[in-house]
């Protein structure tokens, strides 16, 4: 049965893309959230992480959730941090790995949990009229409109720009985390001076679960968002 996110009631979270960079830093703020006593990590492969807390499904197809519906059942929030680059993809890959994916779970959990709090890490520059000439920001733009069709209890759409990331979290792109070991210094000067253009992982995980607990006025947060919350 869904329980209402009121008062001292521990929430129970649902995370997808845990081992992702950004994923990885929502794991590590919830586990250490005194007000979360449950997460539940649906994934590919298995994050690493030994904690009371954690229950851990090793699930390989997004786009089918039958076979583990009932384990799905009594959440409170969702963190959907799973996401792939645009960078080499054509229209039609991308879009099934982006929107067919997310609104396949996002559909299954509002079915199961109509009171649920689903989160969605989508990306700054997203494009919610759908009609742009950026391919992934359209398709962003589609799925995030269709989350907030949904029935969930609320529907939040998470837009960060530049994401520092901290306490041990690693891009799983050897690239990309090339590029973060070689600028470290910079990034918290970035982030003190361009709140609009950074945050880290331990912000966006923390504002994640405070919007899910609290709600906020706006249903897309920008960076600014992000980084007040």
């Amino acid at each position: 049965m869904s329980r209402d996110i009121v008062g001292d009631v521990p929430m129970r979270v649902i995370i997808f893309g845990a081992t992702g960079m950004v994923g990885q830093g929502v794991l590590r703020e919830c586990l250490i959230d005194p007000g979360i006593d449950r997460v539940l990590v649906v994934g590919r492969s298995p994050t690493g992480v030994r904690n009371a807390k954690l229950t851990e499904i090793i699930h390989g197809d997004f786009t089918n959730y039958s076979p583990i519906e009932a384990q799905l059942a009594g959440f409170d929030a969702c963190f959907f941090c799973l996401g792939v680059s645009s960078i080499g993809m054509n229209e039609e890959r991308y879009r099934h790995l982006t929107y067919d994916i997310t609104l396949a779970a996002a559909a299954t959990l509002a079915r199961l949990n109509p009171q649920m709090t689903f989160t969605y890490v989508t990306g700054a520059g997203t494009d919610s009229t759908e009609q742009g000439a950026r391919m992934w920001a359209r398709v962003k733009g589609k799925t995030e409109n269709d989350l907030l069709k949904l029935p969930f209890k609320g529907a939040y759409m998470f837009r960060p720009g530049a994401i520092q990331p901290l306490h041990g979290v690693r891009s799983k792109t050897a690239w990309v985390q090339a590029i973060y070991t070689a600028t470290w210094p910079l990034w918290s000067v970035l982030r003190r001076l361009s709140p609009r253009l950074a945050t880290s992982t331990e912000q966006l995980g923390r504002a994640m679960i405070h919007v899910a607990r609290e709600g906020y006025p706006r249903k897309v947060l920008e960076m600014e968002d992000i980084n007040s919350v």
